[in-house]
């Protein structure tokens, strides 16, 4: 889905009292939408979690986003993915 369309959708949630976090591939356009907690990613479009086979990053990459649950409010919350094993 479109990085602008998701965070404008997690925004609304948010509202709602429901938390998100969402995944990035465009740092630009989340730092103009501004979703509530976002995880930038540097994966090619298409591949969320990083390189297929790759159970190790996929998993750091999941944690790293849901840890955002734990940020304080309102936002929003911008964060890096940072490698654990030194893929990146």
């Amino acid at each position: 889905m479109c990085n602008q369309t998701v965070s404008l959708v997690a925004a609304e949630l948010e509202r709602a009292g429901i938390p998100t976090v969402t995944q990035v591939f465009l740092r630009e356009i989340a730092e103009k939408v501004r979703p509530p907690r976002a995880l930038w990613v540097p994966f090619d479009h298409g591949y969320p979690l990083g390189e297929p086979g790759n159970p190790t990053l996929q998993t750091d990459v999941l944690r790293q986003t849901f840890a955002l649950l734990d940020e304080d409010g309102p936002g929003p919350v911008l964060k890096e993915f940072e490698a654990e094993d030194g893929w990146w």
